[in-house]
């Protein structure tokens, strides 16, 4: 929980204070039609119906093939090769829409064939939801990516056509041979757009347009950021898969460091202090008969290092799983970490039943290491520890009173902390403004043992 007074902040200078208002004079509808945002919008709706024309032709053309082919032995590798087809097309649809759009979308979860071969890669294509997901996708997206330019290009075109009317209003009776553009005419009557307060009229339904153009570009890009979104990204199952994988890591990884951890505390600790005492006693042993009272003095020696050795072993022992903790639970538990720490704590415990061996186990260390860093970091006067069970949930928070700054981001180790809380579905959400006070809240999954 180190400082990091400084860390995180950036100020404005006076230049990029006078470019923001600048920026920001003018209303929001009159700035869209000149944003760089709704020109990217409206050249990824132009670029939507050529390329939706193409991914519908493929996916049709190789699904109808494959459908058709599946009377024979060749329909499974055509439509296979469809799929494929169709998640490379999905690929470049989440490329386009990340720059044109902003929109992050992850890649689906990839195929997981058993075996090597071209057998297994057609089954795992064809039993993956994903690719599916994204031949529906390119089905679905033609008629609406048709809608979406027809609406976005006729709004565009007309109200800038409108809007620049006064500018070029002059051609018609130039070249064309009439007042202005025709607005009504039929056998006996025409109406022209020529008078000074016609073109008026018509710039200004143009300045409506062209300022509304933006906000419906944007309201139909919505739709595809949704379609994106829901069926070129990875499924909630596959998502939770690859989190689920990451978890397992982190587990292993703390498992491989504690088990390091441990085989060094005692090869440097208890198993060296065992070895010297085995020699001292040697030696005493061989001075038994020659030096009674050297001989003694070496076993009270050796009898102190004994107690050193147990000492450490019950404090490595403590480390790997206190037995305080097995016997009396939590609330015993956490009393007694309290007590070790530099300063005043409080804990209280309200907990309908003792949770599971590992949900225990991991708000002890919590707690312990928390307890630990307003030790040696917060500065503090006072710290109190609350445990308590809400809505099938098990929430911990460790308040102190000290001078604040901590951050999960800052390479502490809070940022370990919060990896082992979420490898068991856990949070750790950190408040610790510059001054104080910290307030760090874990919540885990409640399981009663």
């Amino acid at each position: 929980m180190e400082s990091a007074y400084g860390q995180g902040y950036g100020g404005w200078d006076d230049t990029d204070t006078a470019v923001a208002e600048r920026r920001h004079r003018l209303p929001a509808g009159l700035r869209a039609p000149f944003e760089g945002r709704s020109w990217r919008e409206f050249g990824y709706v132009m670029l939507g119906f050529p390329i939706g024309v193409l991914m519908f032709t493929y996916a049709v053309t190789m699904l109808s093939v494959g459908v058709g082919l599946l009377v024979t032995f060749l329909g499974v590798p055509v439509l296979a090769a469809g799929l494929a087809g169709c998640r490379g097309l999905g690929a470049m649809e989440r490329a386009r829409a990340r720059a044109l759009l902003g929109v992050e979308v992850a890649a689906p979860e990839p195929l997981r064939p058993g075996k090597r071969g071209a057998l297994a890669w057609m089954g795992a294509v064809l039993r993956s939801g994903s690719s599916w997901r994204q031949l529906l996708y390119a089905v679905v997206q033609f008629p609406w990516s048709l809608f979406s330019f027809v609406v976005a290009l006729n709004f565009w075109a007309y109200g800038w056509a409108m809007l620049t009317y006064p500018l070029w209003f002059w051609v018609f009776p130039m070249w064309v041979g009439q007042d202005g553009v025709q607005l009504y005419g039929d056998e006996g009557h025409a109406v022209y757009l020529d008078n000074a307060f016609e073109v008026t009229v018509t710039a200004l339904v143009g300045l409506l347009f062209t300022m509304a153009t933006p906000w419906i570009v944007r309201g139909l890009t919505m739709v595809d950021r949704v379609m994106v979104t829901a069926l070129l990204g990875p499924s909630r199952l596959g998502a939770r898969v690859v989190e689920l994988e990451s978890d397992r890591g982190v587990v292993v990884d703390t498992a491989a460091a504690d088990l390091r951890r441990i085989e060094r505390d005692l090869h440097d600790g208890a198993q060296a202090r065992l070895v010297a005492l085995a020699m001292d006693l040697g030696v005493a042993r061989e001075k038994l008969t020659e030096d009674p009272r050297e001989a003694a003095r070496m076993v009270d020696s050796a009898h102190g290092e004994v107690k050193t050795a147990l000492r450490e072993l019950r404090d490595l022992a403590r480390g790997i799983h206190p037995a305080v903790l097995t016997d009396r639970g939590l609330d015993a538990a956490l009393s007694a970490v309290a007590a070790r720490c530099a300063v005043p704590v409080v804990v209280e415990v309200d907990l309908p039943a003792r949770p599971v061996p590992a949900i225990e186990g991991i708000v002890y260390f919590t707690v312990s290491e928390l307890l630990q860093n307003v030790s040696k970091h917060a500065g503090a006067s006072r710290a109190v520890v609350d445990v308590w069970k809400v809505e099938g949930r098990l929430m911990l928070q460790v308040t102190d009173d000290g001078m604040g700054g901590a951050d999960v981001g800052a390479g502490s180790g809070l940022a370990g902390l919060a990896e082992r809380l979420g490898a068991v579905d856990g949070v750790l959400v950190v408040d610790s403004p510059a001054g104080g006070p910290t307030r760090v809240t874990a919540e885990l999954p409640w399981r009663a043992a």
